[in-house]
């Protein structure tokens, strides 16, 4: 990492939980101009930067990533926020050839069958469409809070992704669950109906499911397998240096 741009993710890491989320998407939206974007899972954390961005008409690149396994919940809490805010969301999908491939070779549901395979089902239709979303960028807001996991407990507000050449910054680093509910029932914000039947976390729909009573954040995800550091890909390492995968690194060749 060069120094000026370490210089950078140092005072982010300091700013962010010294300001609102508001002064730091604005802060992102004219040091990155025209270089910022935030990615949506339309989940409640991102329904709430959504609002901040378009209610202040922030020049920040809005996306979603559709693997084409969401659920309808998902797609509907999608249509209602284009018709509460009328601003663009840019969607992005897998390629066709490697997402036909996958289902001619090994079927619908072969994520289910090994780590490898549920592996290479994201690489295909998430951690690949995002690394083409994310080109040219130099800052990406994500809605990352310490709460939501062990690992990402360990997560700066700012971090210097090497895997994307970019910064990413969670402006809602620090907030809980509760403020979050509270926040978006006061503004009258689009929320996905699934978290009212225990779903905290929203992903595809073959692989989430509601959480039980005590279960971690992330219990929901891939839940038939270990519950050290699930992710999909996208959130997987951060930090200076990008972890190997060799798994993800076969999909690539």
């Amino acid at each position: 990492m060069e120094l000026a741009i370490q210089e950078q993710v140092e005072d982010l890491r300091r700013f962010v939980p010294e300001h609102t989320v508001p002064e730091t998407l604005a802060l992102l939206a004219e040091r990155f101009a025209g270089a910022v974007s935030f990615s949506t899972s339309f989940g409640l954390e991102d329904q709430i930067l959504t609002h901040f961005i378009f209610e202040n008409n922030l020049p920040i690149r809005v996306f979603t990533l559709d693997t084409g396994r969401n659920f309808q919940e998902t797609y509907s809490t999608w249509n209602k926020t284009l018709l509460r805010y009328d601003k663009p969301i840019e969607v992005v999908f897998p390629q066709t050839a490697s997402v036909e491939k996958l289902m001619r070779e090994k079927g619908p549901n072969s994520f289910y069958e090994s780590i490898a395979n549920r592996k290479e089902c994201c690489y295909i239709r998430k951690v690949e469409p995002l690394g083409r979303a994310l080109a040219g960028q130099q800052a990406w807001i994500t809605g990352i809070r310490a709460e939501q996991s062990a690992n990402r407990q360990t997560m700066d507000p700012a971090e210097w992704d090497a895997g994307h050449n970019l910064i990413k910054v969670h402006p809602l680093h620090d907030w809980t669950w509760e403020q979050c509910v509270a926040f978006a029932q006061a503004n009258g914000i689009p929320v996905n109906p699934l978290h009212a039947k225990g779903f905290v976390s929203i992903g595809c729909a073959p692989c989430t499911r509601a959480i039980k009573p005590g279960e971690d954040f992330r219990a929901g995800r891939w839940w038939w397998e270990e519950a050290a550091a699930k992710e999909c890909g996208l959130h997987a390492t951060t930090g200076e240096h990008q972890g190997f995968d060799p798994v993800v690194e076969a999909i690539k060749e």
